[in-house]
């Protein structure tokens, strides 16, 4: 008992540092550094499911409570709502062990504490009706907040906006590449893989393999490699035999692209700075993975839609199109320079090209063909630039969401 409840007291505080205050949940893994590592896997299970479900579990606990508690008063009784009503409906905890842990979580709290009948009496409730409510829910729409669904519907349609979300339900299985190919496994520690502690393999989604391949044959030649953490197109683009610099400007990511590139015995040049503070010759490779909203990674990071909003990507988008303003000057004469996000709105992607070929007639794009992603059609737009989409390749679990452009400069 005492163990489920430091997991749960974990989760909880993850949880509400998402909902309260806006923070990744990357950002939050002290909450759970103390617990065994079955512990810590349970509460990051518990807040990450509940983020995915978000939308259908606030409707049900919604449903069930006619006058929610008064957040000043409450504490954190809504999220303890939140996160028994997921253990019950989509973690598969037993009821006796879910009731009771929410309960001893509320009276573990100073104000959650007087709400803990509240608790019991709706979570018994979920226990006895949730499942029945959840099997009417739109549940690709519940969890798809009002900002990023019409945004999807606009630029997509409303059937393909529909995949999208249903894609973000299921959690992403996890990708790899060991120097030969990208390949699927549903491992939950990589690290305890044999292959990764010798150096052959690393993390990186399909999708997100698929910018370096539109360079072409790189063997030998000079590619520089812009916002380049955590290292996974680094790795991919030297052991195709360039020569690579990459430019990070984070220092804690730049350590970790040292360290991925150490363990995997690959070189590269690796420049702690600023993309737009780089001074860099002229190469006639450039990659440019801009930073985004990564709404193409919702299915690894569920709270995304819950701690970002459209003015997000209105921001993100500004600093991106600066960034390949340097990427172009890095770019020799006759050279390719590929631009790509992990997100699905157009102003960061294909928005940001047109701009960009507007106002630097030097460069022209190189539609992609299909033998460039490896036979997949539906991964090219129709400007010729590549779209991928979490609903596509769900025969194997999905993948990440990306748009990458291929230009290339005049001589």
């Amino acid at each position: 008992m005492t163990a489920g409840l430091n997991a749960r007291k974990a989760a909880l505080a993850i949880l509400s540092d998402v909902l309260r205050k806006r923070r990744p949940l990357d950002a939050a893994p002290e909450h759970a550094s103390h617990l065994e590592p079955r512990d810590a896997g349970f509460a990051r299970a518990i807040a990450g499911e509940t983020l995915r479900r978000f939308g259908q579990l606030d409707a049900l606990i919604r449903g069930f409570v006619a006058k929610p508690p008064p957040p000043h008063k409450a504490g954190p009784t809504i999220e303890i709502l939140l996160m028994g009503a997921c253990e019950l409906l989509f973690l598969s905890v037993a009821p006796h062990a879910a009731v009771d842990g929410a309960n001893r979580l509320a009276q573990s709290d100073d104000k959650a504490v007087h709400f803990k009948p509240l608790i019991n009496a709706v979570l018994r409730r979920v226990a006895r009706e949730g499942a029945g409510v959840i099997a009417t829910q739109d549940a690709a729409r519940l969890d798809t907040p009002d900002w990023l669904w019409s945004r999807w519907v606009a630029a997509y349609g409303e059937e393909t906006a529909r995949g999208i979300a249903h894609a973000h339900l299921a959690q992403a299985p996890l990708t790899l590449v060991d120097k030969a190919a990208p390949r699927f496994d549903a491992v939950r520690r990589v690290e305890a893989l044999p292959d990764f502690s010798t150096g052959e393999l690393w993390v990186q989604d399909a999708a997100a393999t698929l910018p370096a391949h539109l360079l072409g044959d790189v063997k030998g030649a000079r590619v520089v490699d812009l916002c380049a953490a955590p290292g996974g197109k680094t790795a991919q683009l030297a052991a195709m035999g360039a020569q690579v610099t990459a430019v990070e400007r984070d220092e804690a990511r730049m350590a970790r692209l040292r360290e991925n590139m150490a363990r995997l015995e690959l070189d590269a040049a690796l420049i702690n700075e600023d993309v737009r503070d780089a001074r860099i010759e002229p190469a006639p490779f450039v990659l440019l993975d801009a930073p985004c909203t990564a709404t193409g990674t919702i299915r690894r990071h569920p709270e995304l839609p819950w701690i970002k909003s459209a003015s997000d990507v209105t921001l993100v988008a500004g600093a991106s199109a600066e960034l390949l303003d340097c990427a172009s000057a890095m770019t020799a004469p006759g050279g390719l320079l590929v631009f790509a996000v992990c997100s699905l709105e157009p102003e960061e992607g294909p928005e940001q090209i047109a701009s960009f070929l507007d106002a630097h007639r030097e460069f022209e794009r190189v539609p992609l063909k299909p033998e460039d992603v490896f036979g997949h059609a539906e991964f090219i737009d129709a400007s010729g630039d590549l779209r991928t989409l979490p609903c596509h390749m769900a025969e194997v679990g999905g993948m990440d969401g990306f748009y990458a452009a291929r230009l290339r400069r005049a001589l």
